[in-house]
């Protein structure tokens, strides 16, 4: 992730903004300005950890948002060797270790811990989905069913998890689903029109509910088939028609997938597996700093 980016950086830019964490009133009435404190990280349980990285441009930001001396100081932000995006950390692990002025720890702190819960939720949760069909061909791809505004971070976190991305936007990539059939002319229709249309270098995706629509897909030149809330035997049985194609067509399945049956569905040689509750559904994991005066 470059946390440079300016698209990030706009992101945990108005996080701070959001929560005034340059004008926190009850730290500045309470905490000596030239106070310097360490800060700790802390996993309050076990997680795969995402978005250390942000850490530090919080800090860098806020010192753009406050121009009082205490947030121009100098800062530290260490963690072990061991520590880092993507890894898996125990409970009571130390994640990271910020030195720096007091009041900017203590006003950065909420919105800090609140991006790393989120994230680390969302890479532990992918990693119980890859661990679940692991051994097997199939691989866990994320949805665009994201927090509006979060999901280049989102996306990284599943990365974080061990998962795949999916279409970053509807920019990226062609996908012709149910909506785009019924109302683009039926099946071999829209699929025509999108393989006469398309740029150099894009791949077109059909969503099948069925075995003739799968038949239609095929017979109409799709490069790409999504089974779409099929039972893991109807994906079983159209993953073998796909592979009787002298073409290599990859197929994914979707729809209804959770942690407890998805191993069922990558056992039928499908591909991939998309999961909307990858970024939908994942828990905020239990992460706190604590703060001392150095």
């Amino acid at each position: 992730m470059d946390w440079k980016n300016s698209r990030i950086d706009a992101l945990l830019e108005q996080a701070l903004v959001e929560d005034q964490a340059a004008s926190d009133t009850t730290t500045s009435v309470t905490i000596d300005a030239d106070l310097r404190a360490s800060a700790s990280i802390l996993a309050r349980e076990d997680l795969v950890v995402s978005g250390l990285g942000a850490v530090p441009r919080f800090l860098e930001i806020f010192a753009r948002l406050d121009r009082r001396p205490q947030a121009q100081t100098r800062f530290e932000v260490v963690s072990h060797p061991e520590i880092f995006d993507g890894v898996r950390a125990r409970k009571g692990q130390v994640l990271a270790i910020i030195r720096h002025n007091a009041r900017v720890l203590l006003s950065c702190e909420r919105v800090i811990l609140n991006l790393m819960q989120h994230l680390s939720g969302i890479a532990t949760n992918t990693r119980r989905y890859v661990d679940a069909i692991h051994g097997t061909h199939a691989r866990v791809l994320d949805t665009r069913k994201t927090v509006p505004g979060l999901r280049a971070l989102e996306k990284y976190a599943v990365l974080c998890g061990g998962g795949t991305n999916h279409r970053l936007d509807l920019a990226s990539g062609i996908l012709i689903k149910n909506n785009h059939i019924s109302l683009g002319g039926g099946l071999r229709t829209a699929l025509a029109h999108a393989l006469e249309r398309r740029k150099v270098g894009q791949r077109v995706q059909v969503e099948v509910r069925s075995e003739h629509e799968l038949e239609e897909a095929l017979e109409g030149g799709a490069e790409a088939i999504l089974l779409d809330n099929m039972t893991p035997q109807q994906v079983a049985h159209s993953v073998e028609r796909v592979k009787k194609e002298s073409r290599w067509v990859p197929t994914e399945a979707s729809g209804g997938i959770v942690l407890e049956n998805i191993r069922q569905y990558a056992e039928t040689g499908v591909d991939f597996i998309s999961v909307g509750a990858l970024t939908h559904s994942a828990r905020a994991v239990d992460i706190s700093m604590s703060i001392l005066a150095e």
